[in-house]
């Protein structure tokens, strides 16, 4: 019988699930030049001696971004800006990926994510396509960090539409963006990475932490979007990853405003899945995590794991999903180690919209593991194709 760390392609690190998955995110951001394979590499040979160490893997993948970060800049100096774009949006990528494991956070760490949002900001300076725009977004008397990357081509004959994308529990959207976006947008429709409440900058910068009435910033988004002269207001969509298989459903049942809704990795019931990791932890088993354990009670503020439990209570999806009412997509692994296949399954039956369909990856296709990370390629394409399809406009 295949074992879990055989199953799990480019598996670095056999003994740590979650440094083999976080390598694999960055691995994954090559195709859409988010990383080269050969720098990740580099990165991984010299974390082989020191695996589980956090701090030695924030080191490392902070000293690989600086190293790419100084040759971008070199290039954009001595005006070879198109160059300099690429290493810069590579050392982006690498700083955030360095950092999500560091808990507590620390000045340090802080210091070089910032560097990874400016890196990208400098990059999209240089990148002629697609256009990425740096937005923010009105909220509760501040204002929610966002990406926004133009349809490509742009459309001067119409209005295009437009996709919203969340973060999960762990991701930013620096690195959302290299999940295929570049692709998307070339499809003509538009795509706005929110770095939400308890996400990237939002939590780190501007203290606002995780919340389960994800409607409560997914309107504001909408109402941004739509107040674009070149989005079609009624092709709006809504799409997550991980923990966004809640933020995404939960947008679409209580904002039927979104034309569709795609979840990237199912939910169904939050507070059950940190129950059970909680325990598994106390008894000295290891959960399949992405991040540090701790990393759940810092994005909702919470004081300790009971805490953190009590407030995740809310986070649940019966009786939320049954609203949804525009066609809806929920893609998962058939090997998905940190979200049960039955715990997607039961999402799904509950789903009400009349139109909506399962993608199931399995292991002889890829795209078997959470959220796609062993081929990261092939569900994109699936996403983009489905979004195409419901987001053309009508005839």
């Amino acid at each position: 019988m295949t074992s879990k760390t055989e199953e799990l392609s480019f598996t670095y690190f056999p003994e740590n699930y979650r440094w083999s998955h976080g390598l694999l995110i960055g691995l994954n951001m090559a195709p859409w030049g988010g990383a080269e394979i050969g720098e990740v590499n580099r990165i991984g040979l010299r974390l082989k001696s020191c695996i589980g160490d956090d701090d030695a893997w924030f080191r490392e993948w902070t000293r690989e971004a600086r190293a790419v970060e100084e040759r971008g800049r070199e290039c954009i100096a001595d005006r070879r800006t198109a160059s300099g774009a690429q290493y810069l949006q590579r050392a982006s990528a690498y700083y955030h990926v360095g950092e999500r494991f560091l808990q507590p956070k620390s000045t340090e760490g802080l210091d070089a994510y910032m560097r990874g949002v400016l890196c990208f900001r400098d990059a999209a300076k240089y990148i002629k396509r697609p256009h990425i725009e740096h937005v923010e977004i009105p909220y509760e008397g501040t204002t929610l960090p966002a990406i926004y990357i133009h349809a490509e081509p742009a459309n001067t004959s119409g209005k295009v539409p437009a996709v919203v994308f969340f973060d999960g529990l762990d991701v930013t959207k620096e690195i959302q963006y290299f999940k295929g976006v570049p692709d998307l947008v070339a499809r003509g429709i538009a795509c706005l990475i929110v770095d939400g409440p308890g996400n990237g900058e939002s939590i780190r910068f501007r203290n606002l932490y995780l919340r389960h009435d994800t409607e409560h910033y997914a309107s504001p988004v909408w109402d941004y979007l739509a107040s674009r002269p070149e989005i079609d207001p009624k092709r709006i969509g809504v799409m997550a990853i991980s923990l966004g298989g809640y933020y995404a459903p939960r947008a679409a049942a209580f904002d039927q405003r979104y034309a569709c809704c795609l979840a990237w990795g199912a939910q169904w019931d939050y507070q059950k899945i940190w129950r059970d990791r909680f325990d598994r932890l106390a008894q000295a088993d290891t959960p399949s995590l992405s991040v540090a354990a701790q990393h759940i009670s810092w994005v909702l503020n919470a004081s300790s794991q009971d805490d953190a439990l009590k407030r995740l209570e809310p986070f649940k999806l019966d009786g939320v999903v049954q609203k949804i009412s525009c066609p809806f997509l929920m893609l998962h692994g058939e090997g998905d180690e940190q979200i049960p296949l039955s715990e997607a399954q039961k999402c799904f039956e509950a789903v009400g919209s009349k139109q909506k369909t399962m993608k199931i990856f399995s292991r002889e296709e890829g795209g078997y593991h959470h959220c796609q990370i062993d081929n990261q390629s092939i569900c994109s394409a699936y996403m983009w194709d489905w979004l195409e399809q419901v987001l053309q406009p009508e005839r």
